[in-house]
């Protein structure tokens, strides 16, 4: 809805006003006669009705409203190369003349919906510190006169990297929610996988790209078994792998192959051949753990992340033992980037357990149960502090 409204709105925070008031009037309209039977048409029109009555209402922009109700078209131009409004949405937001933190923040803001607090805690700062961000870009974007539209082809790898990270982010969001009762936020993830495969069909030759949707389709290949009947979180080494969605997987090691090749690969490329590894092994107790830390050493110099960072220490806990692991992790606790990061004192506290050091596990359990905001997480991190007594 906010896609297309922008179209006709042609400004970002009006566009918002206008699709809020469509589903207040919704509300009043759908109890007196009913819902319609296209509840997101009626939405849609409405906000974009709103959206031009504002701009009817401006006495100041009468003289451009043509230009606005109706886009001029040059015919001597193709037309939009990329048939999805969120995927435009992205591509506006992720222009140059913004920092890349402001792309990121605002498209994940609008496209995905998240709150500040929720996006802030993906960028791992300040709620305060990520509003301001997105405040700037809205901003930019309407003193910069960014337009509404999708750029040439030729421009597009410009680009291509912010796009990839949005579209990384919004799926990480729905795949493991950072709030909420729920794991996992399946409309996200679709959309997320969605934004994946346009932009693999626009650019097939961008191994980038390949290398995100394969990333995507074999982690959301796991989706069925990733919480027990009984709502209670599943580790990789419990799920039952013969429930795995088949196709997903062979679309996704297909797509590792193909990105795998012709040169140095990018951190998607990485991190699909990481989530191949995993796949491929018959069972936990069969996966080459050296490869994935040969991996994440690669992808550790491609992209040096604090989050990359924490993933490669579980690796080395698994090839090398928890002892060297937790070594890794306390060097890690020294970036503020992690302070608020609560899978930071978790694997912290599940290395402590192993080593059979329970009063520390349990302090480590605790932190990161107060800094976890997911409800099935939380409740499996609890589990956990009720039985770190237990033989490690």
């Amino acid at each position: 809805m906010l896609a297309a409204t922008v179209r006709v709105a042609r400004d970002l925070d009006l566009a918002e006003e206008c699709v809020q008031d469509a589903y207040v009037a919704a509300m009043d309209a759908w109890l007196r006669q009913g819902v319609p039977a296209n509840p997101g048409a009626w939405l849609t029109v409405a906000a974009q009705r709103r959206a031009l009555n504002a701009h009817k209402r401006a006495a100041t922009l009468r003289s451009k409203l043509p230009l606005l109700v109706v886009p001029d078209v040059d015919e001597s131009e193709p037309p939009d190369e990329i048939p999805d409004d969120r995927l435009r949405l992205v591509f506006t937001c992720c222009h140059p003349a913004l920092a890349r933190e402001a792309q990121l923040a605002i498209t994940l803001r609008l496209v995905c919906g998240l709150s500040t607090a929720e996006i802030a805690s993906a960028f791992l700062v300040s709620e305060p510190t990520m509003a301001a961000r997105v405040t700037r870009a809205k901003k930019k974007i309407a003193a910069a006169a960014i337009p509404y539209r999708v750029p040439p082809l030729e421009d597009l790898p410009d680009r291509l990297d912010a796009v990839l990270t949005v579209v990384h982010l919004v799926f990480t969001t729905g795949h493991a929610a950072p709030t909420g009762p729920d794991l996992l936020r399946p409309d996200l993830v679709e959309r997320a996988i969605d934004l994946a495969r346009t932009l693999c069909a626009l650019m097939p030759d961008e191994r980038e790209a390949q290398g995100l949707l394969a990333l995507m389709l074999l982690h959301d290949a796991r989706r069925a078994t990733r919480v027990a009947a009984d709502g209670r979180l599943l580790l990789l080494e419990e799920q039952d792998r013969t429930r795995w969605d088949a196709a997903q997987i062979a679309d996704g090691l297909r797509l590792v192959r193909g990105c795998l090749r012709g040169g140095r690969p990018g951190r998607f490329a990485l991190q699909s051949a990481i989530a191949a590894v995993h796949t491929e092994a018959p069972t936990y107790a069969d996966t080459d753990w050296c490869q994935l830390r040969g991996l994440y050493d690669l992808l550790l110099r491609a992209w040096p992340s604090p989050v990359v960072a924490l993933n490669r220490a579980v690796v080395v806990a698994m090839s090398d033992g928890p002892a060297a692991a937790l070594a890794l992790l306390d060097e890690l606790a020294e970036d503020p980037r992690l302070a608020a990061y609560h899978y930071l004192p978790a694997a912290r506290a599940d290395l402590l357990r192993r080593l059979g050091r329970t009063a520390e596990a349990e302090v480590a359990y605790r932190a990161a149960i107060a800094l976890c905001d997911n409800a099935v997480e939380r409740a499996f991190l609890e589990s956990r502090l009720n039985g770190s007594g237990a033989r490690p």
